[in-house]
C-alpha cells in the first residue's frame, strides 16, 4: 500500500526481486562446443593419473643430506582439518603412507573463502634444489600475439599440479610428518621451486603445434583467441579435445568461454588491444613515484558515508598529479634473464616500491592502505609491501632471479623463521613461488622511502633555483660565507710536510683517495684534511659538540694548535646539544680528518665539563671502597 501511495505522488520507483543465485549459474549443458565434453570439467580429479611424457624430479646439489625440520605445533580445529585433508589425499592416491629421512613440516593457510588449505614448509628443501632454467614466456609476448583477435575462451585446469606425477626416484624426498603419520606425495605438491617450470614444459609440449596460432598458455592457465565465432568453434574444439586425449582436467566455475572481453594475467583483452585495467589515471601510477600517497585527499571521496567536498587540498593534488603525469619519468623496459631489484616499504598511509634493473627504474607502484591492513604489526605491515609488488609485478618477476629490498631487517630471515602467523603463512605460500633473496636496506637508504636525503634535497632545490635565476637574469651577484678556520686549515697545511707530500701526488695524479678542492684545501675522500694542531682540532671539535654550522670538507694538518681550535668551534657552538663521542666522530669525519681523529674527540668529550655535569649516568654506581679482610 505505501508503494502505491509513492507511486501516485510521483516518486520514482525501482522494481526489484529476488532470486537463487545457483539458478543463475552457468552450466557446462549451455555453452556451445563445451557441452560435448563434460569429462574435461569434474567435479573431482580421477583417482589414477596417467603416466605423461615428463614427470616432476628433484635434483638436489651434490652433498645436499636429508634435509628433516621438527613439526609445527597445531590447534585442535587445525588437528581434525588435517586428519580429513589426509584421508583425502590418501583416498585419491595423491599421497600414501611412508617414512624416509627427509622430513617437512605442515600448516594451513587460510583461503578467502575462509576453507584451509594444507601447506607443507619446503622452504629448506628448495634452497638445496637445483634450479630448472627452462624460460617462463614473457607476458608481453604472449600478448603481441593477440592482435586482430574479437573472440576469447579461457580455461583453468584444476589442481593443475596434481595432475603431474613425481619421478619414482624423488616420492621419498617429498615426505612430510604429521601427529597422525609421515606421508609422501605421488603427484606434484605445491610449494616446491621446480615446479611452475616443470608444468610449463608439460603444457608447451601439448600444444606446441597451436601456440601464438589461436592458443595461448601460462602454467595453467590457457586462453584460446580467434578472429571470429566460426573459427572460435573450430579452435575450442581443438583444444577441449586435446585435453580430453591428454586426461587433463578443467575447472569449468573458473574458466569462460565466448567473450568478447576476457581478463588473463591481469589484464584485460579484447578486440580494441590489450589494456591494464579500467581504472583511468590508476594506470599511470607506474609512472608516478608515491602516486596514492598524492592522490589521498581525492581518493578519501570515494570512500563509504563521505561527503563529496572539493577542498584546496583536492585540487592541489589534482594540479600535481596533472603536472606529475605529464612529466612523467622515461621508464626503461625489463630485460628477461638479467636479475630484478625491488625496493619496498611501508608507512602509516601506505605501501610503495620500485621495479629496478640494473640501476634503472622499470615502474613505480603505490597504494593506501585498507582498513583493516592499518591494524596489521610493522613485521606484517612490511611483508605486506613486498607481497603488494611481487602481485603488481608478477609478469616481470614470475621466474626471474629477484633481489628484494626492505627497511625491515626481521624479514630477511622469513625463509628459516620458525614460529609463523596466519597471514605470514598465507603470504608464504606466494613468495614460494619466486625466486628471489630478501635483503636488508637501511631506511636512510632506501630509495622509495627517502631517494634522496634531506641535504641532498636541499642542495638540489637551491641548485635548481640557481639555475632559473641564472637563466632568466635575476642574479647580479653571488656572496659566499666561510667559516675563518677554513683559512686557517688552509694556511696550516703548508707547514705539514706530510699532507703537502700528498698534495704534490695529487697534483701528480698520484693519490685517489686525496684531491684538491676548489678552495684549495686538501681532501681525504671528501673530508678536510687538518693538520696536527691541537688548539685548531680543539676548536672544531668544541663547535661541532655544541652546535654550529659545518663547513664544507677539508684535511687537517698534524698542527696541535689547529686542531685545538677546531675542537673548540665544534663544541661551543649554539645550535647542538653536546652529543656523545661516538656521534661526534660521525659528524666530523663527513667533513675533517686527521691521523688520530678518533682518539682526540674521545678525549675531548670525556673532558667536557657540561656533560659531566648535565648528563646522566645510566650503569649501576660501583660503590664505595671496601677494606678487604685479612683472613686469621
Amino acid at each position: 500500500m505505501s508503494a502505491q501511495k509513492y507511486i501516485r505522488n510521483r516518486y520514482e520507483a525501482y522494481l526489484t526481486f529476488v532470486m537463487n543465485a545457483k539458478d543463475s549459474e552457468l552450466r557446462i549443458e549451455s555453452v556451445p562446443i563445451v557441452c560435448e565434453y563434460p569429462n574435461v570439467f569434474p567435479e573431482e580429479l580421477p583417482r589414477l593419473l596417467p603416466v605423461r611424457e615428463i614427470e616432476f624430479g628433484i635434483e638436489l646439489a651434490p652433498g645436499t643430506a636429508p634435509i628433516s625440520i621438527a613439526p609445527y605445533k597445531m590447534a585442535p580445529t587445525e588437528l581434525k582439518e588435517l586428519k580429513a585433508q589426509l584421508q583425502e589425499l590418501t583416498y585419491k592416491g595423491f599421497a600414501r603412507a611412508s617414512y624416509s629421512p627427509w622430513n617437512a613440516p605442515v600448516l594451513f593457510v587460510k583461503k578467502k573463502d575462509g576453507s584451509m588449505r594444507l601447506y607443507i614448509d619446503y622452504r629448506q628443501l628448495n634452497k638445496g634444489t637445483i634450479k630448472n632454467k627452462y624460460p617462463l614466456p614473457r607476458i608481453d609476448d604472449l600478448f603481441d600475439q593477440l592482435k586482430a583477435a574479437t573472440m576469447f575462451s579461457k580455461i583453468d585446469l584444476r589442481s593443475s599440479y596434481y595432475q603431474l606425477r613425481v619421478k619414482d626416484s624423488d616420492v621419498l624426498k617429498t615426505l612430510f610428518q604429521t601427529r597422525y603419520s609421515h606421508y609422501e606425495f605421488l603427484v606434484m605438491p605445491f610449494g616446491l621451486t621446480n615446479a611452475p617450470t616443470m608444468f610449463m614444459d608439460l603444457m608447451n609440449r601439448i600444444f606446441r603445434p597451436y601456440l601464438d596460432k589461436f592458443v595461448v598458455v601460462f602454467i595453467d592457465d590457457i586462453l584460446i583467441y580467434s578472429r571470429d565465432e566460426n573459427e572460435h568453434a573450430k579452435h575450442l574444439r581443438i583444444v577441449l579435445q586435446i585435453l580430453r586425449d591428454k586426461q587433463l582436467y578443467a575447472k569449468f566455475s573458473k574458466s569462460e568461454f565466448w567473450l568478447k572481453e576476457v581478463r588473463f594475467l591481469g589484464h584485460i583483452v579484447s578486440s580494441d588491444g590489450i589494456r591494464v585495467g579500467p581504472s583511468l589515471a590508476g594506470y599511470y601510477r607506474r609512472f608516478v613515484k608515491g602516486f596514492s600517497m598524492i592522490a589521498t585527499p581525492m581518493t578519501r571521496l570515494l570512500q563509504k558515508y563521505v561527503k563529496f567536498k572539493w577542498t584546496n587540498k583536492c585540487q592541489q593534488s589534482f594540479e600535481k598529479l596533472k603536472a606529475l603525469l605529464t612529466e612523467a619519468p622515461v621508464l626503461v623496459q625489463p630485460e628477461s634473464g638479467k636479475e630484478f631489484v625491488v625496493y619496498s616499504d611501508a608507512s602509516l598511509n601506505g605501501l610503495g616500491c620500485v621495479l629496478m634493473q640494473e640501476g634503472k627504474v622499470i615502474a613505480y607502484a603505490s597504494r593506501q592502505l585498507k582498513p583493516h591492513e592499518k591494524n596489521y604489526p610493522t613485521h606484517d605491515l612490511e611483508l605486506a609491501a613486498i607481497v603488494f609488488a611481487l602481485k603488481i609485478w608478477r609478469h616481470h618477476l614470475y621466474g626471474e632471479k629477484c633481489r628484494v629490498f626492505t627497511d625491515h631487517k626481521s624479514l630477511k630471515y622469513l625463509m628459516t623463521q620458525k614460529e609463523l602467523n596466519l597471514r605470514q603463512r598465507r603470504w608464504l605460500e606466494l613468495i614460494k613461488d619466486y625466486e628471489l633473496v630478501i635483503d636488508y636496506h637501511p631506511g636512510k637508504a632506501n630509495v622509495v622511502v627517502d631517494a634522496l636525503s634531506r641535504k641532498s634535497l636541499f642542495a638540489l632545490r637551491a641548485m635548481n633555483t640557481r639555475l632559473a635565476l641564472l637563466a632568466d637574469g635575476s642574479i647580479l651577484a653571488e656572496l659566499r660565507a666561510r667559516l675563518m678556520f677554513l683559512l686557517e686549515i688552509c694556511e696550516a697545511l703548508k707547514g705539514d710536510s706530510d699532507l703537502q707530500a700528498k698534495r704534490v701526488q695529487c697534483e701528480l695524479g698520484m693519490e685517489s683517495d686525496f684531491r684538491i678542492s676548489s678552495d684549495g684545501c686538501l681532501m681525504f675522500r671528501d673530508r678536510v684534511c687538518v693538520p696536527r694542531d691541537d688548539e685548531l682540532i680543539q676548536k672544531i671539535l668544541h663547535e661541532t659538540h655544541s652546535g654550529c654550522l659545518l663547513v664544507h670538507p677539508v684535511c687537517v694538518p698534524r698542527d696541535d694548535e689547529l686542531i685545538q681550535k677546531i675542537l673548540h668551534e665544534a663544541h661551543s657552538g649554539c645550535l647542538l646539544v653536546h652529543p656523545g663521542s661516538t656521534k661526534l666522530y660521525n659528524d666530523l669525519k663527513k667533513w675533517y680528518w686527521w691521523p688520530s681523529m678518533k682518539k682526540d674527540i674521545f678525549g675531548f668529550v670525556s673532558r667536557c665539563l657540561i656533560c659531566q655535569q648535565v648528563k646522566a649516568e645510566h650503569q649501576v654506581p660501583l660503590g664505595l671502597l671496601q677494606p678487604v679482610m685479612v683472613p686469621k
